[in-house]
């Protein structure tokens, strides 16, 4: 087994990627589906002026409009079919999430395996639905009172735009579910980060030449742009650090005897990864931030004093409260979603059903509440690197107006889609080159054919 392991790695590059048929496939689809959802940012919501929309999107471009414009890929600036993008999927999650944790109904459905998956599935769907509705009504509402220099947003007001605007977004969001769901089934990588990750990279290049033109303008100084760069770059490196550490956790097999044999007594660790929540935290932080504060932005005119004034202004990207609510729940779902993919209790039970145990810790709870501990502590430096990651360029994207395609945010997201992406495509080669090696043992112990006599 060691042999055909070492084999199987030395063998493993890109050249194999052409014997791979099932995974070309895959990545065929991926690509395919994620021009489906590129195509669809430019078809516009009808009824909409799209100059007064880009407009206005650049008059708030430093607020939470350009923050969510980023996360729809300027789906929101062109106000097109895809505006409001995945996020209101997301929030749906988080709050199913949330309520299988707390609801003893949801947590049977939870722990009935396949059948209870499915059912919360479904429940996810239906509050998406909702969840949209709301937001393009919000959306609907807002537009009609928006003005621009070119005039009015919307060509024809009324309660047939409205509906109109209403089945339209959250058609486009139901869209991006289901396709979301089929590249996790049919193609490579987790469907719903791939499609915000594309939206982020195919406006990549614009925001690079925006920042260029801003020092060509004299609006930023060399020096701080290249401050601003070799940080992302840090930002970068950092992540990819980060993303790849872990604590090993030792782990004994003691040995036993079945008839004339030993088995067992195998040394093995159980890793730990130092950010086990991954890209989730900022992700859910932000799309439950944009939830009120999208309708809050869109609803509240330019010259109102109401509460929904108050409301987008205390939201808008950099001010104080936006930073403390960001980081808060930021923490919070680290923590969350770390004790929904690990469970300390079930995990020592399965060691102890195997005979597998640490040393110098009794099996059980003892070895729960070990897990517990350690898990606790990495979570909570693997919060801090994720707020650290996330708060500090948006500082510097609040104060000097560079695009958010360079904010932690989205350099996480990057980075993290990125690494998880390979890690599947690498998956998907050795499964490929292992069944080849098994198939070239299988010939070889045939033996040669018996020569005719």
């Amino acid at each position: 087994m060691a042999s055909a392991a070492e084999q199987l790695a030395a063998n493993l590059n890109l050249g194999v990627l052409s014997k791979a048929t099932e995974l070309k496939k895959r990545i065929w689809f991926t690509l395919g589906a994620l021009i489906v959802v590129r195509i669809g940012t430019y078809v516009p919501v009808p009824g909409v002026d799209a100059a007064v929309m880009g407009e206005i999107l650049a008059q708030h471009g430093g607020g939470i409009l350009g923050m969510f414009d980023m996360f729809t890929g300027g789906a929101l600036g062109r106000m097109t079919v895809f505006a409001l993008n995945i996020m209101p999927y997301i929030s749906a999650s988080i709050i199913i999430q949330l309520m299988s944790a707390a609801v003893p109904a949801l947590e049977t459905l939870k722990k009935e395996g396949e059948s209870g998956r499915k059912k919360l599935n479904q429940y996810t769907r239906y509050l998406t639905v909702l969840i949209a509705v709301f937001q393009a009504w919000g959306i609907a509402v807002g537009l009609e009172s928006m003005r621009g220099a070119f005039g009015n947003a919307v060509h024809d007001p009324g309660m047939f735009f409205r509906l109109s605007c209403v089945i339209t977004l959250v058609g486009g969001t139901m869209f991006l579910m289901w396709l979301g769901e089929q590249i996790t089934a049919r193609g490579v990588g987790n469907g719903i980060s791939l499609i915000i990750f594309a939206g982020i990279v195919a406006n990549l290049p614009h925001a690079l030449v925006s920042t260029l033109e801003l020092g060509r303008t004299g609006a930023l100084s060399t020096v701080f742009i290249i401050f601003f760069l070799a940080v992302a770059l840090g930002v970068i490196a950092l992540v990819v650090f980060v993303e790849r550490a872990q604590r090993r956790i030792p782990v004994q097999y003691p040995k036993r005897q079945v008839g004339n044999r030993m088995f067992g007594g195998e040394a093995t660790h159980l890793p730990l990864k130092l950010n086990t929540a991954g890209v989730i935290p900022p992700i859910f932080a932000s799309s439950l931030l944009l939830l009120p504060a999208t309708v809050a932005g869109f609803a509240a005119g330019p010259e109102s004093d109401g509460i929904l004034q108050v409301v987008a202004n205390a939201l808008a990207h950099g001010q104080p409260l936006y930073m403390a609510l960001y980081m808060a729940l930021i923490i919070f779902f680290a923590f969350f979603y770390t004790a929904v993919v690990f469970n300390p209790t079930e995990t020592a039970d399965n060691l102890k059903k195997y005979g597998g145990f640490v040393p110098g810790i009794r099996p059980g709870q003892n070895t729960a509440d070990y897990f517990d501990r350690v898990l606790t502590r990495l979570t909570a430096v693997g919060a801090l690197y994720l707020c650290l990651v996330c708060i500090l360029p948006e500082i510097l994207i609040s104060h000097y107006g560079v695009p958010f395609y360079f904010g932690g945010t989205s350099l996480l997201i990057i980075v993290s889609v990125t690494m998880d992406t390979v890690a599947q495509i690498q998956s998907h080669l050795f499964a490929h080159q292992y069944e080849g090696l098994i198939k070239k043992a299988r010939l070889g112990g045939r033996g040669s054919p018996r020569p005719r006599g």
